[in-house]
């Protein structure tokens, strides 16, 4: 049997070591230990899927498009850091014995890694209103992997869960009503909701789901600009967090970033711009750019006077979604940003 996968595992690897324990709670239970036999490829040169892989146990053989041979074992310090990150992969990977690994959906774990350094004011207050069981937190991280919170471009997380207000219910009470107009965006935080829908045939309405905590309700009249489909009543006691259709409609929308792929980047710096890694320094430390200054998302308010606001700043992460998080808080503040497309994990960068 595969060893048990615990936040304390996660911990030991890069980016990970800088998340939060209740955030590295939840993306274990998302992810597990898993077994390979040796001899037995684990991917291959060029492979493109996108997850992201830790080797827990045993040893591999990584070759290059050169032929290229060398060892990885998970005693090795190297071991910390994702197997051959960019894609398509640099190397190919086999087994050199039996191997334990991890393989992390990469978005879900970018969407966590973001949320871990954006969220944490918006979590210390909703605990404190909530009462600090965990409960927000299991709505939050639930939500953040929705198909509905999906929509939501990565830079405005933050803007929304500052927006969002707190409604409690009872049950019975009526949340939306079918033929209305749409006025909110609904996150369920406690309590559960039933959905129905009335027909011409069928006045008392046909039920067509139940909802729980992390489920989301709403966006359809708000996209549409339409009338409600169906009613939502609470089933039980409860809690909603609401976001009005006049936020949820700007928020929906890219934040007005400037994008670049790599080699406007480098002409970009070329030219006197700087570029910004809003990485952890464990993955600063793995690889970055030749004279880039290194910013974690999470710092960036606090080291606004580190920078200066005569300069472009060329911010970059490992795919996009942290970097734009970033630009957006520094436009806000009135620095000149640019964002690398992509990421530095993409093939066509020559690191330093």
């Amino acid at each position: 049997m595969p060893t048990e996968l615990t936040y304390q595992m996660l911990q030991h690897f890069s980016p990970m070591d800088g998340m939060k324990r209740q955030n590295l709670s939840a993306l274990a239970k998302k992810t597990t230990v898993r077994e390979l036999e040796s001899g037995i490829t684990l991917f291959d040169l060029g492979d493109t899927q996108k997850r992201t892989i830790f080797l827990v146990k045993g040893s591999l053989q990584l070759t290059d498009a050169d032929g290229g041979k060398q060892t990885l074992s998970s005693a090795d310090p190297e071991a910390r850091f994702a197997i051959s990150p960019v894609l398509p992969r640099q190397h190919k990977a086999v087994a050199l014995e039996d191997i334990e690994y991890i393989s992390i959906d990469t978005d879900l774990l970018d969407v966590m890694l973001t949320w871990d350094q954006t969220g944490s004011y918006e979590v210390a207050e909703l605990e404190s209103e909530q009462g600090a069981d965990g409960g927000s937190q299991d709505w939050m991280t639930t939500l953040l992997q929705t198909r509905a919170f999906q929509r939501i471009p990565p830079a405005n997380i933050q803007a929304i869960f500052i927006r969002m207000q707190q409604i409690n219910h009872k049950a019975g009470d009526v949340i939306i009503k079918q033929g209305d107009e749409g006025d909110y965006f609904y996150a369920i935080t406690a309590g559960t909701c039933s959905v129905v829908r009335e027909t011409p045939l069928n006045k008392e309405g046909i039920r067509l789901a139940e909802l729980g905590v992390g489920d989301t309700f709403g966006e359809e009249a708000l996209i549409s600009d339409s009338k409600r489909n169906a009613t939502v009543t609470m089933l039980t006691e409860g809690s909603l967090m609401r976001l009005a259709k006049e936020d949820f409609a700007t928020l929906l929308n890219e934040p007005m970033l400037d994008w670049v792929d790599y080699s406007e980047a480098k002409n970009l710096v070329a030219d006197g711009a700087k570029w910004l890694d809003v990485r952890l320094p464990s993955e600063f430390e793995s690889f970055h750019e030749q004279d880039a200054l290194n910013i974690p998302l999470y710092f960036i308010r606090l080291k606004l006077s580190a920078l200066d606001p005569d300069t472009t700043y060329v911010v970059c992460c490992d795919t996009g979604r942290r970097s734009s998080a970033g630009a957006f808080i520094l436009n806000e503040r009135g620095f000149e940003t640019r964002v690398l497309k992509g990421g530095l994990n993409t093939s066509d960068l020559s690191l330093a």
